[in-house]
């Protein structure tokens, strides 16, 4: 056999014999290097986020207990309440209207289980039912107002009148801000839905849902008080 030959195959076994050659593939982690920065990053994100909506609903606590502490004092303080020659207050229909909102609390609570399971299409529904139950609570709010208007109970009727619609016109207020966040929300998840970076949705919005979800809470939680204090009472 020639040297050059023999050469050659002495090569090729040592090459097989030390393992030269490409290295055998590396199996990547279950998770990137950045997933974890993300993932503290949303944690910080969340809980400063937290924080300020509790902030923020401590201040609109102090500002309702103002506001209601106000009103009973006119109240208790009156020796005929409600004053003579007022229109009395819509209690049934409100009782009903009191049990709308309270049904929008629930299914608020099923947006959020089903943004927590990845539901998309779920928690589109379970927004818009929310949204729906509240813009029906503000549109049966306004008919009965249109209605005691006319039968003559005005801001301008005396103390009666005007605490009723500040008092009740500060959290109609308040839950018509929270219907216009959830058809934000509603409109972002719609639009995201079918869109290829759904992840991106869940792990960039999912705050904002669950923030929304605390204020609406608030809302929901603050009308059986004041439907009680200023309609039952």
């Amino acid at each position: 056999m020639p040297k050059e030959t023999l050469d050659s195959v002495i090569d090729s076994i040592e090459v097989e014999s030390i393992g030269e050659g490409p290295p055998p593939p590396i199996p990547e982690p279950p998770f990137g290097p950045d997933d974890d920065d993300d993932g503290d990053f949303m944690d910080s994100q969340m809980n400063n986020a937290y924080v300020g909506m509790v902030l923020f609903i401590g201040a609109e606590v102090m500002l309702f207990a103002g506001l209601i502490g106000a009103f009973l004092l006119f109240r208790f303080g009156s020796a005929v309440w409600p004053p003579p020659f007022q229109p009395r207050l819509p209690v049934f229909v409100t009782g009903i209207n009191t049990a709308i909102l309270l049904l929008s609390g629930y299914t608020m609570h099923q947006a959020l289980r089903a943004i927590q399971s990845r539901n998309y299409q779920q928690l589109a529904n379970k927004l818009l039912i929310t949204a729906c139950l509240g813009l029906t609570f503000l549109v049966i709010q306004g008919y009965e107002w249109v209605r005691l208007i006319r039968f003559g109970l005005t801001p301008s009727s005396g103390v009666y009148g005007s605490t009723f619609y500040v008092l009740i016109g500060t959290h109609g207020t308040h839950v018509l801000g929270a219907v216009i966040w959830l058809l934000i929300l509603l409109f972002r998840v719609r639009r995201r839905t079918n869109s290829p970076d759904r992840l991106y949705f869940m792990t960039r919005h999912y705050i904002g849902v669950k923030i929304c979800g605390m204020y609406w809470y608030f809302v929901v939680a603050l009308w059986p008080v004041l439907y009680t204090l200023v309609y039952l009472s």
